[in-house]
Protein backbone atom coordinates (compact mmCIF):
# COMPACT_ATOMS: atom_id res chain seq x y z
CA UNK A 1 0.00 0.00 0.00
CA UNK A 2 1.41 3.75 -0.42
CA UNK A 3 0.52 6.74 1.76
CA UNK A 4 -0.69 10.44 1.06
CA UNK A 5 -3.27 12.53 1.94
CA UNK A 6 -6.06 14.55 0.77
CA UNK A 7 -4.79 18.12 -0.50
CA UNK A 8 -7.85 20.29 1.22
CA UNK A 9 -6.04 18.84 4.59
CA UNK A 10 -3.38 21.82 4.23
CA UNK A 11 -5.93 23.96 2.52
CA UNK A 12 -4.29 26.99 3.93
CA UNK A 13 -0.87 26.40 2.56
CA UNK A 14 0.02 27.41 -0.62
CA UNK A 15 0.84 24.70 -3.63
CA UNK A 16 4.11 24.59 -3.15
CA UNK A 17 4.23 24.46 1.11
CA UNK A 18 1.67 21.41 0.40
CA UNK A 19 4.05 19.41 -1.92
CA UNK A 20 7.13 20.28 0.48
CA UNK A 21 4.96 19.27 3.95
CA UNK A 22 3.83 16.39 1.61
CA UNK A 23 8.03 15.36 1.54
CA UNK A 24 8.52 16.42 4.84
CA UNK A 25 6.18 14.41 5.91
CA UNK A 26 7.45 11.13 4.29
CA UNK A 27 4.20 10.34 2.44
CA UNK A 28 3.95 8.69 -1.14
CA UNK A 29 1.44 11.33 -3.20
CA UNK A 30 -1.26 14.00 -2.68
CA UNK A 31 -4.72 13.35 -3.47
CA UNK A 32 -6.08 16.67 -5.09
CA UNK A 33 -9.36 18.29 -4.97
CA UNK A 34 -10.40 20.20 -7.91
CA UNK A 35 -13.85 21.81 -6.79
CA UNK A 36 -17.41 21.00 -5.45
CA UNK A 37 -17.28 21.37 -1.88
CA UNK A 38 -13.95 22.64 -1.90
CA UNK A 39 -12.74 25.87 -2.82
CA UNK A 40 -9.56 23.83 -4.31
CA UNK A 41 -7.23 26.07 -3.43
CA UNK A 42 -4.46 24.32 -5.20
CA UNK A 43 -5.92 23.60 -8.51
CA UNK A 44 -7.45 25.90 -11.18
CA UNK A 45 -9.83 23.31 -12.67
CA UNK A 46 -10.80 25.89 -15.45
CA UNK A 47 -6.99 26.24 -16.13
CA UNK A 48 -5.65 22.87 -16.11
CA UNK A 49 -8.91 22.06 -18.55
CA UNK A 50 -7.75 24.89 -21.28
CA UNK A 51 -3.52 24.90 -20.60
CA UNK A 52 -0.82 21.92 -21.39
CA UNK A 53 1.48 23.85 -19.74
CA UNK A 54 0.03 24.59 -16.44
CA UNK A 55 -1.09 20.71 -16.55
CA UNK A 56 3.19 20.31 -17.55
CA UNK A 57 4.09 22.10 -14.46
CA UNK A 58 1.23 20.53 -12.06
CA UNK A 59 2.61 17.40 -12.47
CA UNK A 60 6.72 18.47 -12.51
CA UNK A 61 6.01 20.32 -9.14
CA UNK A 62 4.94 16.39 -8.04
CA UNK A 63 7.73 14.87 -9.46
CA UNK A 64 10.13 16.65 -8.21
CA UNK A 65 9.45 16.11 -4.61
CA UNK A 66 8.86 12.75 -5.65
CA UNK A 67 5.45 12.77 -5.12
CA UNK A 68 2.98 11.34 -7.05
CA UNK A 69 -0.91 12.88 -7.94
CA UNK A 70 -3.10 9.92 -6.07
CA UNK A 71 -6.24 11.08 -7.47
CA UNK A 72 -8.21 13.96 -8.33
CA UNK A 73 -11.24 14.49 -6.36
CA UNK A 74 -14.41 16.51 -6.97
CA UNK A 75 -16.31 16.06 -3.95
CA UNK A 76 -19.89 17.38 -4.04
CA UNK A 77 -23.15 16.93 -5.63
CA UNK A 78 -23.26 16.30 -9.36
CA UNK A 79 -27.30 15.61 -9.24
CA UNK A 80 -28.15 18.66 -7.25
CA UNK A 81 -31.36 20.17 -8.60
CA UNK A 82 -30.64 23.65 -8.98
CA UNK A 83 -26.33 24.07 -8.86
CA UNK A 84 -25.66 22.32 -12.64
CA UNK A 85 -21.77 23.66 -11.42
CA UNK A 86 -21.65 20.66 -9.31
CA UNK A 87 -21.98 18.04 -12.47
CA UNK A 88 -19.80 20.14 -14.61
CA UNK A 89 -16.81 20.40 -11.95
CA UNK A 90 -17.05 16.69 -12.05
CA UNK A 91 -17.08 16.10 -16.11
CA UNK A 92 -14.35 18.74 -16.46
CA UNK A 93 -12.20 17.14 -13.69
CA UNK A 94 -12.61 13.56 -15.59
CA UNK A 95 -11.56 15.18 -18.57
CA UNK A 96 -8.62 16.37 -16.87
CA UNK A 97 -7.02 13.64 -15.19
CA UNK A 98 -7.49 11.50 -18.78
CA UNK A 99 -5.12 14.63 -20.05
CA UNK A 100 -3.14 14.23 -16.94
CA UNK A 101 -2.70 10.76 -17.19
CA UNK A 102 -4.52 10.07 -14.17
CA UNK A 103 -6.70 6.94 -13.60
CA UNK A 104 -8.56 8.02 -10.87
CA UNK A 105 -11.38 10.00 -10.01
CA UNK A 106 -13.07 10.40 -6.28
CA UNK A 107 -16.12 12.07 -5.92
CA UNK A 108 -19.80 11.25 -4.52
CA UNK A 109 -23.23 9.55 -6.67
CA UNK A 110 -25.19 12.50 -5.99
CA UNK A 111 -28.28 13.16 -4.36
CA UNK A 112 -31.13 14.35 -6.51
CA UNK A 113 -34.28 15.93 -5.32
CA UNK A 114 -37.62 13.57 -4.45
CA UNK A 115 -39.03 14.07 -7.68
CA UNK A 116 -39.09 16.22 -10.65
CA UNK A 117 -40.98 19.23 -8.97
CA UNK A 118 -38.81 19.47 -6.18
CA UNK A 119 -35.98 22.15 -5.97
CA UNK A 120 -33.90 20.41 -2.54
CA UNK A 121 -31.79 17.51 -2.29
CA UNK A 122 -33.91 14.11 -0.69
CA UNK A 123 -32.28 11.38 1.19
CA UNK A 124 -34.22 8.52 2.62
CA UNK A 125 -33.37 5.84 5.08
CA UNK A 126 -36.63 4.43 5.96
CA UNK A 127 -38.75 2.32 4.21
CA UNK A 128 -41.99 4.29 5.28
CA UNK A 129 -44.40 6.25 4.94
CA UNK A 130 -44.83 5.02 1.05
CA UNK A 131 -43.91 8.08 -0.87
CA UNK A 132 -40.00 7.09 0.33
CA UNK A 133 -40.52 3.76 -2.33
CA UNK A 134 -41.79 6.34 -5.05
CA UNK A 135 -39.02 8.94 -4.08
CA UNK A 136 -36.37 6.21 -4.68
CA UNK A 137 -37.49 4.83 -8.08
CA UNK A 138 -37.85 8.93 -9.39
CA UNK A 139 -34.13 8.93 -7.98
CA UNK A 140 -32.40 5.98 -9.36
CA UNK A 141 -34.41 5.15 -12.32
CA UNK A 142 -34.84 8.43 -13.87
CA UNK A 143 -31.58 10.55 -12.24
CA UNK A 144 -29.09 8.52 -10.67
CA UNK A 145 -28.07 5.53 -13.12
CA UNK A 146 -28.75 7.95 -16.45
CA UNK A 147 -26.42 10.33 -15.23
CA UNK A 148 -24.10 7.24 -14.54
CA UNK A 149 -24.37 6.00 -17.72
CA UNK A 150 -22.93 9.15 -19.05
CA UNK A 151 -19.90 9.78 -16.55
CA UNK A 152 -19.01 6.26 -17.59
CA UNK A 153 -19.05 6.89 -21.21
CA UNK A 154 -17.22 10.17 -20.62
CA UNK A 155 -14.26 8.13 -18.19
CA UNK A 156 -14.18 5.94 -21.06
CA UNK A 157 -13.11 8.44 -23.51
CA UNK A 158 -10.85 10.04 -21.46
CA UNK A 159 -9.04 7.14 -20.30
CA UNK A 160 -10.46 7.40 -16.93
CA UNK A 161 -10.52 3.58 -15.23
CA UNK A 162 -11.65 4.15 -12.11
CA UNK A 163 -14.67 6.16 -10.48
CA UNK A 164 -14.59 5.96 -6.27
CA UNK A 165 -17.74 7.42 -4.83
CA UNK A 166 -17.51 7.81 -1.71
CA UNK A 167 -19.61 5.98 0.62
CA UNK A 168 -21.34 9.31 2.23
CA UNK A 169 -23.96 10.46 3.88
CA UNK A 170 -27.13 12.72 2.09
CA UNK A 171 -25.93 10.75 -1.03
CA UNK A 172 -28.09 8.16 -3.16
CA UNK A 173 -24.69 5.77 -2.63
CA UNK A 174 -23.68 5.66 1.06
CA UNK A 175 -23.34 1.87 1.73
CA UNK A 176 -21.96 -1.56 0.24
CA UNK A 177 -25.47 -2.34 -1.23
CA UNK A 178 -26.30 1.04 -2.77
CA UNK A 179 -22.53 1.04 -4.13
CA UNK A 180 -23.31 -2.69 -5.74
CA UNK A 181 -26.63 -1.50 -7.14
CA UNK A 182 -25.03 1.11 -8.83
CA UNK A 183 -21.79 -0.94 -9.94
CA UNK A 184 -23.99 -3.69 -11.23
CA UNK A 185 -26.51 -0.95 -13.23
CA UNK A 186 -23.38 1.19 -14.88
CA UNK A 187 -19.98 -1.26 -15.19
CA UNK A 188 -16.72 -1.76 -13.29
CA UNK A 189 -15.84 1.88 -13.89
CA UNK A 190 -18.03 2.11 -10.84
CA UNK A 191 -16.16 1.47 -7.38
CA UNK A 192 -15.91 2.52 -3.77
CA UNK A 193 -13.95 5.41 -2.19
CA UNK A 194 -14.15 3.68 1.36
CA UNK A 195 -13.87 5.57 3.94
CA UNK A 196 -14.66 4.24 7.20
CA UNK A 197 -15.48 7.51 9.21
CA UNK A 198 -18.73 8.03 7.27
CA UNK A 199 -19.51 4.26 8.23
CA UNK A 200 -18.89 4.60 11.90
CA UNK A 201 -21.21 7.00 12.07
CA UNK A 202 -24.14 5.28 10.06
CA UNK A 203 -23.74 2.29 12.15
CA UNK A 204 -21.68 -0.47 9.50
CA UNK A 205 -18.53 -2.02 10.03
CA UNK A 206 -15.90 -0.42 7.73
CA UNK A 207 -13.82 -4.45 7.86
CA UNK A 208 -17.07 -6.07 7.07
CA UNK A 209 -17.71 -3.42 4.03
CA UNK A 210 -13.94 -3.47 3.04
CA UNK A 211 -14.97 -7.93 2.48
CA UNK A 212 -17.80 -7.49 0.90
CA UNK A 213 -16.64 -4.69 -1.45
CA UNK A 214 -13.91 -6.84 -2.77
CA UNK A 215 -12.21 -5.60 -5.56
CA UNK A 216 -14.89 -2.57 -5.88
CA UNK A 217 -12.64 -1.14 -3.72
CA UNK A 218 -11.15 1.18 -5.86
CA UNK A 219 -9.83 4.02 -2.87
CA UNK A 220 -9.08 4.35 0.58
CA UNK A 221 -9.60 7.57 2.79
CA UNK A 222 -7.73 7.11 6.31
CA UNK A 223 -10.43 9.38 8.49
CA UNK A 224 -11.65 8.31 11.91
CA UNK A 225 -14.82 9.28 13.68
CA UNK A 226 -15.41 9.37 17.35
CA UNK A 227 -18.59 8.31 18.71
CA UNK A 228 -19.90 10.27 21.82
CA UNK A 229 -21.31 8.26 23.89
CA UNK A 230 -23.25 9.91 26.49
CA UNK A 231 -24.55 12.05 23.95
CA UNK A 232 -25.65 9.23 21.53
CA UNK A 233 -27.82 7.62 24.52
CA UNK A 234 -30.03 10.70 24.29
CA UNK A 235 -30.19 12.32 20.64
CA UNK A 236 -28.96 8.66 18.63
CA UNK A 237 -26.34 8.59 15.63
CA UNK A 238 -28.51 10.92 13.55
CA UNK A 239 -26.67 14.44 14.32
CA UNK A 240 -27.50 17.63 12.52
CA UNK A 241 -25.04 19.64 15.13
CA UNK A 242 -22.35 22.46 14.16
CA UNK A 243 -19.39 20.31 13.36
CA UNK A 244 -17.57 22.99 15.34
CA UNK A 245 -19.15 21.68 19.22
CA UNK A 246 -17.61 18.52 19.36
CA UNK A 247 -18.43 18.16 23.12
CA UNK A 248 -22.41 18.57 21.99
CA UNK A 249 -22.29 16.46 18.95
CA UNK A 250 -22.82 12.14 19.16
CA UNK A 251 -20.12 11.98 16.63
CA UNK A 252 -17.68 13.85 15.24
CA UNK A 253 -14.38 13.27 12.36
CA UNK A 254 -11.50 13.04 14.41
CA UNK A 255 -7.66 12.12 13.64
CA UNK A 256 -6.99 8.72 13.33
CA UNK A 257 -6.31 6.77 16.37
CA UNK A 258 -8.42 9.41 18.57
CA UNK A 259 -11.76 7.28 17.70
CA UNK A 260 -10.13 4.15 17.18
CA UNK A 261 -6.69 2.89 18.25
CA UNK A 262 -3.78 1.97 16.63
CA UNK A 263 -5.13 -2.09 16.70
CA UNK A 264 -8.29 -0.85 14.93
CA UNK A 265 -6.37 0.62 11.77
CA UNK A 266 -4.26 -2.69 11.49
CA UNK A 267 -7.23 -4.82 11.08
CA UNK A 268 -8.36 -2.41 8.54
CA UNK A 269 -5.26 -2.56 6.66
CA UNK A 270 -5.57 -6.49 6.78
CA UNK A 271 -8.53 -6.46 5.83
CA UNK A 272 -8.24 -4.58 2.51
CA UNK A 273 -5.40 -7.02 1.89
CA UNK A 274 -7.79 -9.57 2.44
CA UNK A 275 -10.17 -8.47 -0.29
CA UNK A 276 -7.52 -7.75 -2.30
CA UNK A 277 -6.82 -3.85 -2.40
CA UNK A 278 -3.15 -3.12 -2.33
CA UNK A 279 -3.49 0.42 -3.56
CA UNK A 280 -3.58 3.74 -1.74
CA UNK A 281 -4.62 4.97 1.68
CA UNK A 282 -5.32 8.97 1.52
CA UNK A 283 -5.20 10.66 5.03
CA UNK A 284 -8.29 13.48 4.95
CA UNK A 285 -7.42 15.71 8.14
CA UNK A 286 -10.93 16.76 9.17
CA UNK A 287 -10.16 17.10 13.10
CA UNK A 288 -11.46 21.10 14.40
CA UNK A 289 -9.59 20.11 17.76
CA UNK A 290 -6.24 19.84 16.60
CA UNK A 291 -3.79 22.18 13.97
CA UNK A 292 -3.83 20.30 10.36
CA UNK A 293 -0.12 19.44 10.52
CA UNK A 294 -0.47 17.49 14.21
CA UNK A 295 -3.39 15.73 12.66
CA UNK A 296 -1.18 14.52 9.60
CA UNK A 297 1.88 14.00 11.70
CA UNK A 298 0.26 11.72 14.20
CA UNK A 299 -2.20 10.56 11.21
CA UNK A 300 1.12 9.52 9.24
CA UNK A 301 2.71 8.22 11.87
CA UNK A 302 0.53 5.65 12.72
CA UNK A 303 -0.71 3.91 9.39
CA UNK A 304 3.29 3.78 8.93
CA UNK A 305 3.00 1.75 11.80
CA UNK A 306 0.15 -0.87 10.70
CA UNK A 307 -0.04 -0.83 6.83
CA UNK A 308 2.01 -3.06 4.55
CA UNK A 309 4.00 -1.84 1.93
CA UNK A 310 6.04 -4.82 0.43
CA UNK A 311 4.52 -7.89 -1.42
CA UNK A 312 4.15 -11.25 0.41
CA UNK A 313 7.39 -13.52 -0.27
CA UNK A 314 5.97 -16.35 2.04
CA UNK A 315 6.12 -19.95 0.55
CA UNK A 316 5.52 -22.94 2.62
CA UNK A 317 8.49 -25.56 2.79
CA UNK A 318 8.69 -28.69 0.76
CA UNK A 319 8.69 -31.86 3.46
Amino acid sequence: MKLGFVSDSLGGRTFNGLLDEAARLGVDGVEVNTGGWSTAPHFDLAAMRSNASARKDFLKAFADRGLEVISLNANGNPLHPTDPAQAACLKDTIRVAGDMGIKTVCTMSGLPAGSAEDRMPNWVVSSWPPETQAILRYQWQDVLIPFWDEIAALAKQAGVERIALELHGNQCVYNVPSLLKLRQAVGPVIGANLDPSHLFWMGADPLAAAQALGEAVFHVHAKDTMLNTPVQATTSLLENGSLMDIPARSWSYITLGFGHGEEWWRRFCYRLKMAGYDGWLSIEHEDVMLSSIEGLEKSVALLKNVMPTQSSDFKPQEI
